[in-house]
């Protein structure tokens, strides 16, 4: 993994589907395509948790934790990140380099917050890399 790195994306006006949670991914994924990632898989679910968006950055695989929000009531979307559920995507992000067989491949794990207005538009993201390190 190597060390982190926080950029701010510029908002869009983007066609959403309902509710916080699938827009936000929705948003994530435009996003992110903006900045170069290519999606490999999404909502990828194994026992050991799920994991939003597998992406590929380069030579590497990004794990991408969305976290969206709709009022600043519970904070900022990106400090929302338990140390339970990065453990969780630490070792769902493994499984997912064992099951493709590709367990060496380099790989790091980043957090894209989402503010939305009420009318499901992004105010703001910010993309932080390596927001999880294990």
């Amino acid at each position: 993994m190597t060390k982190s790195a926080r950029t701010r994306t510029p908002t869009h006006r983007l066609n959403l589907p309902d509710g916080a949670g699938r827009a936000g991914e929705a948003a994530a994924e435009s996003i992110l395509r903006l900045h170069g990632y290519e999606i490999v898989r999404t909502n990828f679910r194994v026992r050991e948790g799920e994991i939003d968006l597998v992406c590929r950055s380069g030579n590497q695989f990004v794990f991408v934790e969305v976290k969206t929000r709709r009022t600043g009531s519970y904070g900022l979307p990106e400090e929302s990140l338990s140390p339970a559920k990065a453990a969780r995507l630490i070792t769902t992000a493994q499984a997912f380099l064992e099951l493709v067989d590709q367990p060496d491949a380099d790989w790091r794990i980043d957090v894209l917050a989402i503010e939305m207005d009420h009318a499901g538009r992004v105010i703001r993201s910010n993309l932080v890399e390596n927001a999880v390190t294990g």
